[in-house]
């Protein structure tokens, strides 16, 4: 169910890398990869758990509520995180001319399927 719903958003989204399920503790759950030779998208996701967490903790501290979506845009990588609970969170790489606003629907779209079945 998990690379079947990944597949979508990374079949959706033109200029997908790859998609990857993963736990706040860094472990895959599921990914999908589109193009690997653009480096590694688990890897990616890993260190993206970490920097959940930091932006978890300045949001409690400065009373922001629960973090529902980050963006990190780089000159050679975009990367979307959609947080599913406090648990999970899907992470989408994408190349920079990639549509940003179609990944993000994409993303939201799913988010409840994913929850559903974790």
């Amino acid at each position: 169910m998990f690379r079947e719903l990944l597949t979508e958003i990374v079949s959706g989204a033109d200029g997908s890398i790859g998609a990857v399920l993963m736990g706040a503790d860094g472990l895959t759950v599921d990914q999908v990869v589109a193009d690997p030779s653009r480096g590694d998208v688990e890897a990616m996701a890993m260190e993206l758990s970490v920097v959940l967490r930091e932006v978890r903790k300045a949001a409690q501290q400065i009373e922001a509520g629960a973090p529902e979506e980050l963006m990190i845009r780089g000159a050679a990588l975009t990367t979307l995180v959609r947080v599913l609970s406090d648990e999970y969170f899907v992470a989408l790489a994408l190349r920079p001319t990639a549509s940003v606003g179609k990944a993000r629907f994409l993303l939201r779209r799913a988010a409840p399927r994913l929850r559903e079945n974790l």
